[in-house]
């Protein structure tokens, strides 16, 4: 038994100065979930106002919102590698100063090749924050309550939506609509992309004043500093443990990195695939086409800009309500249940909006729902939300860091997370050229990826609450067929 294994329970208090310390840290570096969450969707109550400003298509339209998505992928690939080499505050400072510029930039576009270029910059503020910000707080985390801290990350990304599109609201509520001029003679839209400037700001200051990784500092060989870290981290009685063990760990990395992802399904090894599917499924019931194009969507089907800007910010605290509860439920009812809850109410509910748009009258822009269906189309919209906060939103990003044996897991992680871009660059990009065809159909694709998750996690996806991590890894490992005599 280790000297940490034989602490008693309770010797480690979140109301110590330990603890106290460890939460603001962590509250400090979730800012870069905000930003995640705030700029994938404060574009949501410019769209419109885009489009009419540069008279896009559908296809261009869709293209300026996913771009982004692009940047992300390339961000987190490069978070890891500068990371390592610069260590984690010098990339939060990159990944603020990306979300500042592009937060001016955007605001002051002149054309669509400049705003590609500034929402590009924005993806890889979002990609490096996705990676960092989550892994500093793992990493200054004592161990006794990293589980909570490393929620805390999930939850500032719903924050950052809703504070997105309640700015949004109340900018275009304030000028009379987003395309009206409203300070300085700016439109209300170029305003919704300033406002970033504000928790960029933040991020940036944070970032001179937070103290360094101590496993950074520790891998590159100053065990004096991060021991000093530690001392105000975790209490004396663990400071020992918890250096040796993050050497330890640090050594396995290093002897691990020609691991290989290779295999024989399809060139991966099945559990890289099982992570890739998870991550797919993710993005492909759809969820972020009512983060960023929600407010087009409720204009479209009878509600002013006004009331569909308000129906958005409803949605998101709906979001970050749901999310709350995951994080209450996981550890308590476990990953299995709760995945396929969330994928039976998403089938259920996605289903129901593509019924009600099968009623829709009139055709582009011009579309309203008769009837009981506008309601029913509301309702269905926040029980999809509910479903896939409360399951797929939180719950896959937990799978993904239990089910990867140590020796690939960054590896397989960062191939993981890259698919769930790239995925929702597809959905995205696709949304606006699919709903000027059919809504019910575009509906009616993500009910039915949604149905498909439901049977994936039964068939692939076996329940891993309270198990230890090493365990975890070996429910996914397939075992041997015995040969017949």
């Amino acid at each position: 038994m280790t000297s940490s294994d034989a602490l008693p329970t309770g010797a480690f208090k979140i109301s110590s100065p330990f603890g106290r310390r460890a939460i603001a840290l962590s509250i400090a570096a979730a800012v870069g979930g905000f930003l995640f969450g705030f700029d994938s969707s404060v574009i949501n109550g410019a769209v419109d106002s885009i489009e009419g400003t540069f008279d896009t298509s559908p296809f261009l339209t869709g293209l300026v919102v996913a771009v982004a998505l692009l940047g992300c992928a390339v961000g987190a690939l490069l978070a890891g590698t500068l990371s390592d080499k610069w260590g984690r505050l010098r990339v939060m400072l990159l990944g603020g100063v990306l979300f500042f510029v592009s937060s001016i930039g955007t605001a002051l576009t002149f054309s669509i090749p400049d705003l590609f270029v500034w929402r590009i910059l924005s993806g890889l503020g979002i990609g490096i924050a996705s990676v960092v910000a989550p892994a500093y707080i793992a990493e200054i985390a004592p161990r006794q309550i990293r589980g909570s801290l490393a929620s805390l990350q999930q939850l500032a990304i719903t924050l950052g939506i809703f504070g997105a599109l309640l700015s949004d609201a109340l900018l275009a509520n304030t000028a009379g609509g987003a395309s009206e001029t409203l300070w300085l003679g700016m439109a209300a839209w170029r305003w919704m992309f300033l406002v970033g400037v504000i928790p960029s700001a933040v991020y940036i200051i944070l970032s001179f004043t937070m103290p360094e990784s101590p496993r950074y500092l520790l891998a590159k060989g100053r065990q004096e500093d991060a021991r000093k870290i530690f001392a105000r981290l975790v209490p004396a009685v663990d400071l020992d443990q918890t250096m040796n063990d993050l050497n330890a760990a640090i050594d396995e990395d290093r002897k691990n990195r020609s691991a290989s992802l290779r295999g024989k399904a399809l060139g991966l090894q099945p559990i890289v695939w099982v992570g890739i599917i998870l991550s797919v499924f993710q993005q492909f019931v759809g969820i972020n086409v009512i983060f960023y194009y929600s407010t087009s969507l409720w204009k479209a089907v009878g509600f002013d800009e006004s009331d569909s800007l308000l129906i958005t910010v409803i949605t998101s605290m709906t979001n970050v309500v749901m999310t709350l509860v995951a994080i209450w439920l996981v550890d308590r009812v476990g990953r299995k249940p709760i995945l396929l809850t969330g994928s039976a109410l998403m089938t259920l509910s996605l289903g129901a909006m593509a019924l009600a748009f099968s009623f829709a009258e009139g055709s582009g822009t011009d579309v309203s729902l008769p009837g009981v269906w506008g309601p029913v189309a509301l309702v269905a919209a926040n029980l999809f939300v509910v479903g896939f906060a409360a399951s797929w939103g939180p719950l896959v990003w937990v799978l993904l860091g239990e089910i990867f044996p140590s020796r690939i897991r960054g590896k397989a992680l960062g191939v993981a997370a890259a698919a769930q871009w790239i995925a929702n660059f597809l959905i995205t990009m696709s949304f606006p050229v699919m709903s000027s065809w059919s809504l019910p159909l575009t509906y009616g694709m993500y009910a039915a990826f949604a149905l498909l998750s439901f049977f994936y996690v039964i068939w692939k996806i076996p329940e891993t609450k309270g198990m230890e991590l090493e365990k975890t890894e070996t429910l996914f490992v397939q075992k041997p067929k015995k040969q017949k005599a």
